[in-house]
C-alpha cells in the first residue's frame, strides 16, 4: 500500500516493505519521489526522514529539469561533455590529419577535418568512448573474478536504452551500457559486480542480495545514484 505525504511543493510516495534500510529515490524524467522504509516503520518516522531530505530531494529535481532543457549535443566548442560523472568543456580543433580525441583536467579536445559534420563528430567521440572503456573494464573484471571466483568468457559494449547491464548466465557472458563511461567510475564497478554476481545467482533472489551484501556493501547506494542519472 502507497501512502502520499505532502511536505509543501513535495510529494512524497512512501512505501512499507520487507526491506532492511530506508530507500529515498527521485525518479526521472518529472521528479516523482519514492520512499520505501521497513515494514514496521511508523508513519510519522516516515515524514520526519523525508522532512530531512528536502533539501537533496530540490537539488536532484533541479538536476533533471536542467537535464530535460539539456539541448542535444551538436559537438562543438564550449558545449559540455562527461567522462567519470565529471563535466569537460569540448574545444573541436578543425585540421587536416588524423581525428581524434585528447583530455586534460578541463577540456576535451575533439580533432577533426575542416567542414566535418555533427555525425563525424559524434562517431569520433564515441569511438574514443567506447577506447576508455575498453581500457577500463578488463582490470575490474578481473578484479572481481579473483574476488567472486567466477570467469566472464566475455564482454560487450552496447548502447542500451533501459538498462545499465545484463549477464548471459550460461554463455558467462555481460553487457555493459556505453553510457557508464560518462557516469562515475565507481558506478561502471557497481554495474560489474552485479552482472558478474549473476554467474553464481541468476535471479534477483534472496541469496543474490546477499552476495550483493557480502562483497559489495555499498550497492544500494550506487543502484540509488543510477536511477537518479539519465540512461
Amino acid at each position: 500500500m502507497v501512502t502520499v505525504l505532502e511536505l509543501g511543493d513535495v510529494s512524497v510516495e512512501v512505501t512499507r516493505k520487507d526491506v532492511k534500510h530506508v530507500h529515498l529515490a527521485v525518479h526521472p524524467p518529472d521528479g516523482r519521489v519514492t520512499l520505501v522504509a521497513p515494514a514496521g516503520t511508523r508513519l510519522d518516522v516516515a515524514r520526519a526522514y523525508a522532512v530531512t531530505k528536502l533539501p537533496w530531494i530540490r537539488d536532484q529535481r533541479a538536476k533533471l529539469r536542467a537535464q530535460a532543457r539539456e539541448a542535444p549535443r551538436r559537438y562543438v566548442t564550449r558545449e559540455s561533455h562527461w567522462l567519470w560523472g565529471r563535466r569537460y568543456l569540448l574545444v573541436v580543433a578543425e585540421r587536416d590529419g588524423k581525428a581524434g580525441v585528447t583530455l586534460d583536467h578541463r577540456r576535451i579536445t575533439l580533432t577533426v577535418r575542416p567542414g566535418s559534420n555533427a555525425e563525424r563528430r559524434h562517431a569520433v567521440m564515441h569511438a574514443w568512448y567506447l577506447q576508455v572503456l575498453h581500457d577500463a573494464v578488463p582490470d575490474l573484471i578481473a578484479k572481481w573474478e579473483r574476488t567472486l571466483g567466477v570467469t566472464v568468457s566475455r564482454y560487450f559494449l552496447q548502447r542500451m536504452k533501459t538498462r545499465w547491464g545484463g549477464c548471459n548466465h550460461a554463455a558467462r557472458t555481460i553487457r555493459l551500457n556505453t553510457e557508464l563511461v560518462k557516469k562515475p567510475k565507481d558506478l561502471l564497478e557497481y554495474v560489474i559486480v552485479h552482472e558478474m554476481v549473476h554467474l553464481i545467482e541468476p535471479t534477483h533472489g534472496p541469496r543474490f542480495v546477499a552476495l550483493l551484501e557480502q562483497y559489495y556493501p555499498a550497492w544500494r547506494e550506487a543502484r540509488a545514484e543510477l536511477k537518479e542519472l539519465p540512461l
